[in-house]
C-alpha cells in the first residue's frame, strides 16, 4: 500500500548535501493534500494555507501551522518554498479516499491468500468507502464476520500462516469489554488484531460529517443504532446507515482511532512474503 507519509530517507552525502542547498529552490503551490515536511521534522498533509501559513495534519491527525518560510519544507526529500495556491482548484483524483497516492489505469491485484475481517457488513462497506482504492491495488479481501463471538474457531479454520495473514478489525476493543476478553486469547504472529472504541463503527464517523453536534448517547439495554436513529429521527437502521455512509468522503470524516486501527492491518496483510 501507498502511504500518505514516508519518512523519507535523506542519505548522508554530505557532498549532495551541499550542491542541494546550491541549487534554486523550486516554489510549489500548498494544494490540499500535498504531502510535505517541515524542515523540524514534522510530516503531514497540508489541509489549509493562507498568508498566515500553511496547516499540515499528521496520519495521527495532529494538526500544526508553520510559516511559509523560502526554503522552510522538504517535497519527496528536497527543499521547497510553499506559496499560497491559486483559486483554481487543483486537479482530482491525485489522491484516493483514504490520502494515499492513486494508482491510475491499473487494474486490480489477483486477491491475495491474506484477508481482512471486519464484525459486519456496515464495517465492511466503510472500509470500501475509505480504503477500496487502496485494497484493490494490494489485492486483499475484506470478509464480515457477524460479530467476533466465534473467531477463535473461524481462525482455526482459516490456517493462518506466513503467506495466508489475518488482520481482525473489532467494535468496542477496549479494556475489561466482551471484546478485548475474547481477542485476548488469541496468539498467533500471523494474526494482528486491532480495534476502536467505540460501541459501533457508525461513532467512528465523525459527527460533522453528518451534519450532527454529536452521537447520542444511548442509555444501557437499548439497542444501539435503534436509539441513535430514534434520538436523529432517522427511521430505521437500514435508513440510518445509508444517511451515514452518504456523509463519509474520504478518511477526514473518520476518527483516528479507526483510520490508525486499518492502516496497521492493511500494513501488516501486505509485508513482503505474504502473498
Amino acid at each position: 500500500m501507498t502511504s500518505r507519509y514516508g519518512n523519507a530517507d535523506y542519505g548522508s552525502d554530505v557532498l549532495r548535501g551541499a550542491a542541494a542547498r546550491a541549487a534554486p529552490v523550486p516554489t510549489v503551490p500548498a494544494t490540499v493534500d500535498l504531502v510535505v515536511e517541515d524542515v523540524g521534522g514534522f510530516c503531514g498533509a497540508v489541509v489549509h494555507c493562507d498568508r498566515v501559513g500553511v496547516t499540515l495534519e499528521d496520519r495521527h491527525g495532529v494538526r500544526r501551522v508553520f510559516p511559509l518560510r523560502a526554503a522552510g519544507f522538504l517535497l519527496e526529500g528536497r527543499p521547497v518554498t510553499l506559496t499560497v495556491p491559486s483559486r483554481t482548484p487543483p486537479s482530482s483524483g491525485t489522491r484516493s479516499a483514504s490520502g494515499s497516492v492513486r494508482v491510475e489505469g491499473l487494474r486490480a491485484r489477483t486477491a491475495r491468500a491474506s484477508r481482512i475481517w471486519v464484525e459486519g457488513v456496515h464495517d465492511a462497506e466503510l472500509l470500501e468507502r475509505v480504503w477500496g482504492h487502496d485494497l484493490r491495488v494490494e489485492g486483499i479481501v475484506v470478509e464480515p464476520l457477524q460479530g467476533v463471538d466465534d473467531l477463535a474457531e473461524a481462525l482455526a479454520d482459516f490456517g493462518p500462516r506466513p503467506h495466508r495473514r489475518v488482520g481482525v478489525l473489532v467494535d468496542h476493543l477496549v479494556p475489561g469489554s466482551k471484546e478485548s476478553r475474547l481477542v485476548a486469547a488469541i496468539d498467533s504472529p500471523h494474526v494482528l488484531v486491532t480495534g476502536h472504541p467505540y460501541v459501533d463503527v457508525w461513532e467512528a464517523v465523525r459527527p460533522s460529517a453528518l451534519g450532527i453536534d454529536a452521537w447520542p448517547s444511548i442509555p444501557r439495554g437499548t439497542e444501539w443504532k435503534k436509539g441513535v436513529c430514534a434520538a436523529l429521527g432517522w427511521g430505521e437502521p437500514t435508513a440510518g446507515w445509508q444517511r451515514v455512509l452518504a456523509g463519509v468522503r474520504g478518511y477526514r470524516d473518520l476518527e483516528t482511532p479507526l483510520i490508525g486501527a486499518v492502516e496497521r492491518l492493511i500494513d501488516f496483510v501486505t509485508v513482503p512474503g505474504s502473498d
